[in-house]
């Protein structure tokens, strides 16, 4: 039996939904799929990740609702199949690079980055291990 890969969705609020939003499509390349709310509130955005499943839903932030969190908090690892393209947009949309592109000790290739908000992302091709038999 083929178990398929997880679907994770990493939730985020943030100070300033709407640029943080262009920022992650501008330089990561995240889908917009959805977004609701009006002017510069958003109620919900989802964000795809083209290159496999999941992706990012994200708000504005709102102190005191029942799912909140402070912004600026968050780590997320992305997969991607082209680090190095990557990489290159990354550099080029200038973002605030914390670790530069290099190979690990258990195989991946990665690098990561601190987004207008605060909050880290890493980006590499390690997809992770198999889930036990």
């Amino acid at each position: 039996m083929t178990v398929p890969n997880p679907a994770v969705w990493l939730t985020l609020q943030a100070i300033d939904a709407p640029k943080l939003i262009d920022y992650y499509v501008e330089t990561f390349g995240f889908v917009v799929a959805a977004r609701y709310g009006d002017g510069d509130i958003v109620d919900h955005a989802q964000l795809n990740w083209p290159d496999g499943v999941g992706g990012i839903m994200l708000g504005s932030h709102k102190p005191g609702a029942d799912w909140c969190r402070q912004p600026g908090t968050a780590g997320g690892y992305v997969v991607t199949s082209d680090v190095d393209a990557l990489y290159q947009r990354v550099l080029n949309g200038n973002a605030d690079i914390i670790r530069p592109l290099a190979e690990t000790a258990y195989g991946s290739r990665e690098f990561a980055v601190r987004d207008p908000e605060g909050n880290l992302w890493a980006f590499g091709s390690y997809t992770g291990e198999p889930l036990p038999a």
